[in-house]
């Protein structure tokens, strides 16, 4: 059996940085990174590439998986914040948070990231704040960096040779059970076994529902996080051009006066693109956009999720929302889109309707179909509501060729019971990142994993 000092389950930003800064600090020690996925010189998908006309679900999805995790090929944005993006704060000091975030952020320099930054603290910026309080909505506070999809993917390229020779990586290593015996971690893959010493689990949201069942087994109490499930918007880049010219990234949060319910603009992409993700077996939406001129499209795409949070009796959020994408993958054999004024008029889109729209859809596998009888009809009234609001700040937003993509949705582990330096009731046993429940941004999971490296070298 290898033994490992420090064993890190998933290859996703948390767990890239929290091996980033142990070897920084302790290149003596023995680390391995177990990731399910592929090598980041070896993640190729056939829907990007051109070989396939709508997702084949391969094995691992490699949009989702991989040294990298699901941020190496997102857009690489980057918010400076502790308002949104997790409740990493929740257990150290929000400015302890903030100094973490800037120091992953000096990382990524020295990687080849850019030192440019979007503002909500502009006087541009603070004006559309006020338009937005005007009608019922509220502008998050944060700084944003953009790196851009392919800049992204060169960044984490980049940190993995600088890892590569410092910490063992093992790719296609599908952890399948943690077990606690005599003061260490055993680690089976059903082939073969691992030991570790101290233990982190970095799973990110691909893994969310396997770690959730592994905490079960240990008797690790769990709380149920939100589950955020919604669609993802497209429409022109000019409706909402004079928004993300000055911020870039609008989180704009609004509470629907039929239900009361939270809806949130999240992942704005200015000229990207629309993206479909296999997320544990099931196939959802997601944007990306670049920093290359010539791979900008036309077109803005933003997700718009309705957040709930189920309370007792009811304990299976991941398995609601994975519910919920697969009747949606079921009625649209994959991806649905729709346009919004076929959505309001109770019909269904289809291709003689889509040729109609002066919206180009960016995702051209997705198929023409009715959001309508996937989606609840409390998400949907919640949507259309924040849609309307949105058309008072963003004259258009509203229109009949505005697409609606389905469904999005952003799963979040159970949060399992941690101390305030993120261990769980067994010694040496850590969780960060989305896949723990603790995270959901790149910053913060980023910030968790740099967290727990140094709560580790101070044991040490």
């Amino acid at each position: 059996m290898k033994h490992y000092d420090v064993g890190i389950i998933g290859g996703g930003i948390s767990g890239i940085m929290c091996a980033y800064e142990l070897v920084k600090n302790r290149p003596d020690l023995n680390i391995c990174i177990f990731e399910r996925g592929s090598s980041i010189l070896n993640r190729s998908c056939p829907l990007t590439e051109d070989k396939a006309k709508k997702c084949v679900k391969c094995p691992t999805c490699a949009i989702m998986e991989g040294f990298g995790g699901c941020g190496s090929f997102s857009d690489g944005k980057y918010n400076f914040t502790t308002e949104f993006g997790g409740w990493l704060n929740e257990y150290i000091s929000s400015d302890k948070v903030m100094n973490l975030i800037e120091y992953m952020d000096l990382i990524l320099v020295d990687f080849g990231a850019t030192t440019q930054r979007f503002s909500t603290r502009t006087p541009k910026a603070r004006e559309l704040r006020k338009l937005a309080m005007q009608n019922d909505l509220h502008l998050l506070q944060a700084e944003v960096k953009h790196l851009g999809t392919e800049n992204n993917l060169k960044i984490m390229t980049n940190l993995f040779n600088h890892l590569k020779d410092k910490v063992d990586v093992r790719h296609h290593t599908e952890i399948k059970d943690i077990s606690f015996e005599n003061s260490k971690y055993i680690l089976d893959t059903a082939k073969e076994q691992f030991s570790s010493d101290y233990l982190i689990g970095a799973v990110g949201r691909v893994g969310s529902e396997w770690f959730t069942e592994q905490c079960k087994k240990l008797k690790i109490n769990l709380t149920n996080n939100q589950i955020d499930l919604g669609v993802r918007v497209e429409l022109p880049y000019e409706i909402f051009s004079h928004i993300t010219d000055e911020v870039y990234e609008a989180k704009l949060h609004y509470h629907t006066q039929k239900y009361n319910d939270l809806v949130k603009t999240f992942c704005m992409n200015p000229r990207g693109h629309v993206v479909t993700e296999n997320t544990i077996g099931v196939m959802t939406v997601n944007g990306h956009s670049y920093s290359d001129e010539s791979l900008k499209s036309d077109n803005t795409n933003f997700a718009l999720l309705v957040s709930n949070k189920f309370t007792s009796p009811f304990n299976e959020p991941i398995k609601y929302g994975k519910y919920i994408a697969t009747l949606s993958n079921m009625l649209g054999d994959g991806v649905i889109v729709q346009r919004f004024g076929d959505l309001i008029k109770g019909r269904r889109t289809n291709e003689k309707r889509m040729k109609k729209s002066f919206t180009i859809p960016t995702l051209q596998s997705a198929n023409a179909g009715d959001l309508g009888l996937a989606l609840p009809k409390r998400y949907l009234d919640n949507i259309i509501e924040m849609l309307y609001s949105l058309d008072n700040i963003a004259r258009g937003t509203a229109n009949y060729d505005t697409l609606l993509y389905g469904v999005e949705v952003k799963f979040y582990s159970a949060r399992p019971e941690l101390d305030e330096k993120l261990e769980t009731k067994y010694p040496n046993f850590y969780a960060i990142g989305d896949g723990a429940g603790i995270t959901r941004s790149l910053s913060q999971a980023a910030a968790s994993g740099i967290y727990v490296a140094r709560n580790i070298l101070e044991k040490l």
